[in-house]
């Protein structure tokens, strides 16, 4: 080649030069949806997560209020606790976030109701339907039917095992955790929990609490109590009803 002829342009074929640009337009299109929803730079999330002082004082007197009525739950005789018909209970946390108490989440956690609409089940122990007194608001429970404890188990149950959920799907898995107390199946672990067995308390701590769904219809969204229209507190009987709308 002649020094100073000018070189020759490779040939780019049209198709390849079409995909370039409907990639570039892609990239850019990504880019202003990611900016306008928050996910790089954040600016506009940080400004919608900023608190204005009247909506801390509100909180704040949320909570200080939900302490007070807690203490005067607890001042209630202790013969107002009516006796339960069954010495087994399913508790299901309906409310509680930003207007509850730190003792009153503390309560919730320690009932193992970390999240809405994760249900427990409890031994009915004078020391049990205390604390269910505590936190009436947001719980509401019942005696629950062997049906049911069979269908939260094998639909809803989890193990845990080395700190990790695992799914009911072998019994090898209830022999590996609660052989060494007898119970080799999933028959066994429901008849232990409907009975409230010697090993009921070993089984609940290696169930955990059961994801539940949110019901379509049963719950108004009133913190009052069950037997005065209202979502919490004792079912009795009727928490069937809403475990099979939540299950």
């Amino acid at each position: 080649m002649a020094e100073g002829e000018p070189l020759a342009l490779t040939y780019i074929p049209e198709v390849i030069l079409k995909k370039r640009k409907h990639k570039e337009e892609s990239i850019a299109l990504t880019r202003k949806n990611q900016l306008e929803l928050g996910q790089h730079g954040g600016k506009k999330k940080k400004v919608d997560d900023i608190k204005r002082p009247e909506q801390l004082v509100r909180e704040f007197r949320d909570k200080e209020l939900d302490l007070i009525r807690m203490k005067q739950r607890t001042k209630r005789a202790k013969s107002g606790l009516s006796i339960p018909n069954s010495k087994l209970l399913f508790v299901i946390r309906i409310h509680g976030k930003n207007d509850m108490h730190p003792k009153t989440r503390n309560i919730l956690y320690k009932l193992r109701l970390t999240r809405i609409f994760h249900g427990v089940f409890l031994k009915a122990t004078p020391g049990v339907l205390e604390l269910l007194q505590k936190v009436e608001p947001y719980v509401t429970y019942g005696y629950p039917n062997v049906k049911n404890v069979r269908d939260l188990i094998y639909k809803k149950g989890y193990g845990k095992i080395d700190n990790k959920r695992v799914p009911l799907v072998d019994n090898n898995i209830i022999e590996q955790a609660l052989g060494k107390h007898g119970i080799v199946c999933l028959e066994d672990v429901v008849h232990e929990v409907a009975n409230a067995g010697p090993h009921f308390k070993e089984i609940v701590s290696f169930l955990g609490s059961f994801s539940l769904n949110r019901p379509k219809e049963g719950l108004l969204g009133k913190k009052a109590l069950y037997k005065d229209g209202g979502d919490t507190g004792n079912r009795e009987n009727q928490i069937n009803d809403l475990i099979n709308k939540m299950n």
